[in-house]
């Protein structure tokens, strides 16, 4: 075999191996599932003779509140659902107008572009709670999400007691861990986005003032919409992805040996 056939058959064969790598390298940094927070408390167990550690997360609670169209609100009512959190007021004069503008640009951004017609992706869900619930009434949150031209369906302005809400936000989404300048039992004033699964585990904290934070935190709800899919198929269609490339490179070298040693005999023919 002449040295450009063996070049041939080598950048067949290795063609292939680089996609794969490429391809596993960027899948897995795209799919990096966003952590957990908040752990209740970790048991542990033994399994194979070996002690292992299981981590019961801290679960958000139910809660009845609600929203801009006078309608009651479970957290239940949105079971498997991908949940993202924040809180406001209507009179705040500084960060709410931003925060709930940025929480707008999330809803854009992770619309469904390959659905017809109605593109809401219906696996994730918007809260957005009230601080000031003595003066954020139902007329007064309908009042903030006609100015925002906020959909109902898919995002529920929520006001209630001033202790259903507070109990919330410090003791059951953690925000004063997170965020010790912004809330105290006061008065709640914080940018935080909160991301909690359909498990109703809290995944992550987000600066909602931020733009690489409202980046990640649409990034991460989608993945999070994927985990349950990505869990029973692990992995699974990069390494047939690998298997095809790879039968097919050397479906390519051996095609080019046998056309090789095929022009050889017929030039030997040929020659005689």
């Amino acid at each position: 075999m002449s040295k450009k056939g063996l070049y041939a058959v080598l950048m067949a064969l290795l063609l292939p191996l680089i996609c794969y790598l490429i391809i596993r390298h960027y899948s897995d940094e795209a799919l990096s599932m966003p952590g957990h927070y908040i752990p209740d408390n970790v048991t542990t167990r033994l399994e194979n003779g070996k002690q292992v550690a299981d981590t019961v997360w801290h679960q958000v609670p139910d809660f009845n509140l609600v929203n801009q169209l006078g309608d009651s609100v479970k957290l239940s009512d949105y079971e498997g659902k991908i949940i993202i959190a924040d809180f406001f007021f209507t009179h705040c004069p500084t960060i709410c107008p931003a925060l709930t503008s940025n929480m707008k640009a999330v809803q854009t951004a992770i619309t469904n572009a390959q659905r017809v017609g109605d593109k809401t992706n219906h696996n994730v869900h918007f809260l957005s709670f009230s601080v000031d619930p003595e003066r954020d009434s139902v007329p007064q949150l309908k009042k903030w999400s006609d100015r925002f031209q906020i959909n109902p369906e898919q995002w529920d302005l929520l006001t209630g007691t001033k202790k259903e809400i507070y109990d919330l936000a410090i003791n059951d989404l953690k925000l004063a861990l997170v965020d010790g300048k912004g809330v105290d039992t006061s008065f709640i004033h914080t940018d935080h986005f909160v991301l909690i699964d359909g498990k109703r585990n809290i995944r992550g904290y987000y600066h909602g003032l931020d733009s690489a934070d409202i980046k990640r935190i649409s990034r991460d709800a989608v993945l999070l919409t994927l985990e349950k899919d990505r869990s029973k198929k692990s992995g699974l269609p990069v390494k047939l992805l690998a298997i095809v490339f790879l039968i097919a490179a050397v479906a390519v070298g051996l095609f080019m040996i046998l056309f090789k040693r095929g022009k050889n005999v017929d030039t030997g023919l040929e020659e005689k």
